[in-house]
């Protein structure tokens, strides 16, 4: 039997560098996001996990979808899968690490292998774009 995780993600990129985040006693790189809560929209929970975990406000106006992407899930049994529907958006504040999340990293595609499969296929997408490098 499969077990899917649905999360939404933010993609920020930068002078071809993308934003992730690392949570507290984690190894692996991350992009932020999460899951959504019962009755959310993708906008809704976009929202919310990027106050909850970067401490900046999103600007609804700004989301634009980037792409939907599925692996293996990272530290999960196998056959559980991983859904990322992700965004691209403008926000307001400053980024500032919050909730589960320790650290913030500007990553580069040479950073591919510190994040997990499902944002490695990201990462190999945003390059192909010419957007990470």
């Amino acid at each position: 039997m499969t077990t899917l995780i649905d999360k939404i993600a933010l993609v920020h990129i930068v002078e071809g560098r993308v934003l992730a985040a690392r949570s507290t006693g984690k190894d692996t790189y991350y992009l932020p996001g999460g899951k959504r809560e019962p009755g959310e929209t993708d906008e809704e929970t976009l929202v919310r996990e990027i106050e909850e975990e970067l401490s900046v406000q999103i600007k609804p106006e700004t989301i634009s979808p980037l792409g939907t992407f599925e692996a293996g899930a990272h530290g999960k049994a196998e056959g559980v899968t991983v859904r990322m529907t992700c965004y691209t958006a403008e926000f307001e504040g400053e980024l500032a690490a919050a909730s589960e999340i320790e650290e913030l990293a500007w990553l580069t595609y040479s950073d591919r292998d510190r994040v997990s499969a499902v944002s490695q296929l990201i990462f190999d997408k945003l390059h192909e774009l010419k957007q990470l490098f």
